[in-house]
């Protein structure tokens, strides 16, 4: 396959899989009668069991055993597996309660903690952009704390448990569905328990309801892993740069579904809170592209040489 194909089906697999986490507050929204811990319940076994299924297919449980060898491996994709579940748990209580804009200010301001993460944990030193954007970030906290007189704990609880996440991702560095099985699985025995609670309690929704919302509680494993298996497709065919720009698709298209779909209200003084965060990562995306070309520069000039 020629690089020009494979860069257009890479941005192509990119942006179907951000698009696709765009409209996740339309699913959730669907079944809002369902609690929010019994809607991440099954969200983990059902994709257990999908991504299970896919290894099967494309014989990749070697894979999978390998990982599950590494203690290492284990303990890092254990500990991602708490803060996806907080991530997945946080999100399906904003869309839920009418608070998919501040959803979408999360994964806006995601980028942003990635970048703190990167100085307080990894000892990493900011350059000049890099500190502006935070300037422009913090500045958007502060407006919106003001505006909605309380501070957009939504928003950060997302940017944070999902920039944790990334970072032991990354630690990990073990492919996208070995890695999910994995969390997975560490999750599973805790929301099977969950789910049997509901049930003693009389309170599970599953098969005591439509079959439509039983259809939609199975389908969150399918959800999870084909935007899963999209971006796994993008990564290893277009730059980081790109792949960083499409990341904007998600929140975005979060923002349109809340305030278009959603009849959610943005006011001017969240807007403008917003508007800040929107400055902070052009800023910041802008510094990532020069930054990419001088390092690709300097390793074209050092293999000529």
């Amino acid at each position: 396959m020629d690089d020009d194909r494979r860069r257009r089906i890479g941005t192509l697999a990119g942006f179907c899989a951000y698009g696709l986490w765009g409209i996740f507050p339309l699913v959730f929204n669907l079944i809002d009668e369902v609690a929010p811990l019994e809607i991440l319940f099954h969200r983990v076994v059902w994709s257990l069991l999908v991504v299970l299924i896919v290894l099967a297919v494309q014989r990749r449980f070697p894979e999978l055993r390998a990982v599950v060898a590494s203690r290492r491996h284990v303990r890092l994709l254990a500990a991602a597996a708490v803060f996806i579940s907080i991530n997945w748990l946080t999100y399906i209580w904003a869309v839920n309660n009418g608070h998919v804009l501040d959803a979408a200010l999360g994964y806006y301001v995601n980028p942003l903690i990635t970048v703190a993460l990167g100085v307080l944990v990894l000892g990493e030193r900011l350059r000049r952009a890099q500190k502006v954007a935070l300037g422009f970030g913090t500045s958007a906290v502060v407006v919106l704390t003001v505006a909605n007189g309380a501070v957009p704990w939504i928003a950060l609880v997302l940017a944070c448990s999902f920039a944790t996440y990334g970072y032991l991702k990354k630690s990990a560095d073990v492919a996208a569905l070995p890695s999910l099985a994995v969390e997975t699985a560490v999750l599973s025995p805790l929301a099977l328990i969950g789910l049997a609670v509901f049930q003693g309690r009389g309170d599970l929704s599953f098969v005591h309801g439509s079959a439509g919302r039983d259809a939609i509680l199975v389908g969150l494993g399918v959800v999870t892993a084909v935007p899963l298996l999209l971006f796994a497709t993008a990564a290893t065919r277009i730059p980081l740069s790109l792949l960083g720009l499409l990341q904007y698709v998600t929140p975005t298209m979060q923002l349109l579904c809340g305030v278009l779909i959603l009849d959610e209200d943005l006011p001017p003084e969240r807007l403008v809170g917003f508007v800040l965060v929107w400055v902070a990562l052009t800023v910041l995306a802008t510094d990532a592209i020069g930054n990419e070309r001088r390092s690709r520069r300097a390793a074209a000039l050092a293999t000529t040489t």
